[in-house]
């Protein structure tokens, strides 16, 4: 496949995502799948060849059978040449006889397929994309158990939903995890440096850890993490609240009215106060300002006072205004 092509196939095909776990089975979140490792297309002809070819690398090749020239007895001839009137024969050891050797049989061989590096790569990615699609990929961000103990990895595959076949992919760390799993025979543990597309078709949920989980994943939607006494207070507040009587309903009213006639009166108070402080302020204020315009008036009063005037006829007053 070319890059061109490569490129536009992983465009092209959704994000796809997982369920992360506790060991202890508690959903903590879900984690964004890289999409070059579980968003392929399933090329079935290519996992068909892989798939093969790994099969037959294991087996071991050690089948044998004899040949005439392997079994023992059936070096001398059973009977003369001629005059007998049976077949002629020069050995009771050859194929057609009982106890002979095997012609053409089985030895030991090897059954390796050469296989290219790139295929085996596309061929575990297509494994996986199938198993993502599917929703049967489990992520676990560590392994902590203390003790090899069968109990707990029981608990986990049942909180998990992993059920028929699982395959648990493990680090080279987690020894604990393998002995604890060691004894279910649904359950399959490999390294994360020997995963096969063979393994992964054979099981029916793969169960990874974040540190052998394959590619660039990105956590989503993590759930917050509770304090260990949290649901230990939220209990007992609960227990609390329910020893308190509820109020009765009449009560319920009279304190209401109380409520409502104590604001009521409270406000009126206010009202009156700030009026009554308001009212001698103004008129005070109001005094001072009649003052001022009475004195303003006796000095235009004066400033305005007729005087007489010698050169008009009859003596008419007049004022220094009209003078000038």
């Amino acid at each position: 496949m070319s890059a061109v092509a490569e490129r536009s196939e992983l465009e092209e095909a959704p994000a796809r995502t997982a369920r992360r776990h506790r060991s202890s089975g508690e959903v903590v979140g879900s984690v964004e799948l890289d999409g070059s490792w579980f968003s392929r297309r399933v090329n079935v002809p290519l996992l068909h060849q892989v798939v093969t070819a790994q099969l037959a690398a294991r087996r071991s090749g050690t089948q044998s059978t004899r040949t005439r020239a392997e079994v023992r007895g059936g070096s001398r001839k059973p009977y003369r040449q001629k005059g007998t009137g049976n077949a002629r024969q020069g050995s009771i050891r050859a194929p057609h006889y009982s106890g002979g050797g095997i012609a053409l049989g089985p030895k030991p061989r090897s059954y390796e397929q050469r296989t290219p590096r790139k295929m085996i790569q596309q061929a575990l990615r297509c494994a996986l994309s199938d198993r993502a699609a599917s929703g049967q990929v489990v992520v676990v961000d560590r392994w902590a158990f203390e003790a090899p103990k069968t109990k707990d990895a029981l608990r986990f595959l049942e909180a998990a939903g992993c059920e028929g076949t699982v395959l648990l992919v493990l680090g080279r760390e987690d020894e604990v995890a393998a002995r604890s799993f060691a004894n279910l025979p649904n359950v399959v543990s490999v390294p994360g440096d020997q995963l096969s597309a063979y393994d992964v078709l054979a099981a029916d949920h793969v169960v990874f850890t974040d540190a052998t989980l394959p590619g660039e994943s990105v956590r989503v939607d993590a759930a917050p993490e509770k304090a260990p006494g949290a649901s230990k207070a939220k209990s007992a507040t609960k227990r609390a609240a329910a020893k308190v009587p509820a109020p009765a309903a009449g009560a319920t009213e009279d304190v209401a009215g109380a409520t409502e006639a104590g604001a009521t009166e409270d406000v009126a108070g206010a009202t009156e106060a700030g009026a009554t402080e308001d009212v001698p302020g103004a008129t005070e204020a109001g005094a001072t300002e009649a003052e001022d315009v009475a004195g303003a008036s006796e000095g235009a009063a004066e400033d305005v006072a007729p005087v007489e005037d010698p050169d008009a006829p009859g003596g008419v007053e007049t004022s220094d205004e009209e003078s000038n």
